[in-house]
């Protein structure tokens, strides 16, 4: 298969997921907003949730993405060294965003810094979003795909804290921006939160953990712990559905973190709303693929 036979077949195959990721809601995702809905039981939380998945089940009857904000893509890819389209990959991605905007449709999300006109096809100056982690020795490739919504997904909050507040202070702060902006964020939320050295690197790992499947935990014990005190925590605010009132406000809570300098902690959140259309694609050497986050996507 020559490279450039190579370069349409990935660009149609994430142009099609991307697509389909904005109108079918993650496989982790609907599970935990059907437990959810479950344990509600006051009559508010549970005309929201018949409301919620009405919507879901509407975005695939009418094949229509499941909230009119399809968001900024972000992408983070996973690839290895030996993958024969490395040196293709970021060019491709913005092209299925380019494709997806077009066959989906999506609507239009980018705006140009300063200049402040609407580019038309989702694509302008670091537009999409790619974020790297290279593997060496290895010929495989797998693409986190996100759409991050203006109201929700994009105002995160980051800082750096002084290392005499502590792990009270990363709880401080999380609840802080929980209690102001979470009502606006359309609860239930998946919480990231990235624990670093900087704001920039607390601000990235807060993002990654939102890649995550619910349910899964930070491996560190104790960072395992906190994930558990503060969903606990953030659940007790009453949030509820779309910030009604409820017993619960979040569909879970990931910590990501680094080593961190001595003399500071940064600290970052960033929040999926509970429409959080994410995927998890992976291709091997020869292109074939697998999703991971989605049953039922074929080409």
């Amino acid at each position: 298969m020559s490279k450039e036979i190579q370069v349409k077949k990935m660009t149609d195959i994430i142009a099609a997921f991307v697509g389909y990721t904005g109108i079918h809601l993650p496989d982790d995702v609907l599970a935990k907003l059907t437990e959810l809905r479950s344990k509600e039981d006051s009559p508010m939380a549970g005309l929201i949730y018949d409301t919620m998945f009405r919507n879901i089940e509407l975005a695939k009857e009418l094949d229509r993405p499941s909230c009119q904000d399809t968001g900024v893509l972000q992408f983070w890819v996973k690839c290895g060294t030996g993958f024969p389209l490395i040196n293709e990959l970021e060019a491709l991605l913005k092209e299925a965003v380019l494709q997806a905007t077009s066959e989906t449709p999506l609507r239009h999300n980018a705006v140009e810094t300063f200049d402040e006109y609407n580019t038309g096809n989702n694509v302008g100056k670091g537009i999409p979003t790619v974020w790297w982690d290279i593997v060496p020795n290895w010929d495989g490739c797998e693409v986190y795909t996100y759409m991050a919504g203006g109201g929700c997904m994009l105002p995160g909050h980051a800082m750096v804290l002084m290392p005499g507040e502590g792990y009270e202070g990363v709880t401080r702060f999380v609840m802080d921006r929980m209690t102001s902006y979470g009502l606006n964020a359309c609860p239930p939320l998946l919480v990231g939160v990235g624990v670093a050295t900087s704001v920039e690197t607390a601000a990235m790992l807060s993002k990654k953990a939102l890649m995550r499947p619910i349910g899964s935990h930070n491996e560190n014990e104790r960072a395992a712990r906190m994930e558990k005190l503060l969903e606990d925590g953030i659940n007790a605010i009453g949030l509820g559905p779309q910030g009604m009132g409820g017993k619960y406000s979040v569909m879970g809570v990931h910590i990501e973190n680094t080593a961190r300098h001595p003399s500071t902690i940064g600290v970052a959140v960033n929040v999926g709303c509970w429409s959080l259309r994410r995927g998890h694609i992976m291709f091997d050497k020869d292109l074939n693929f697998k999703v991971a986050s989605h049953t039922g996507f074929t080409m």
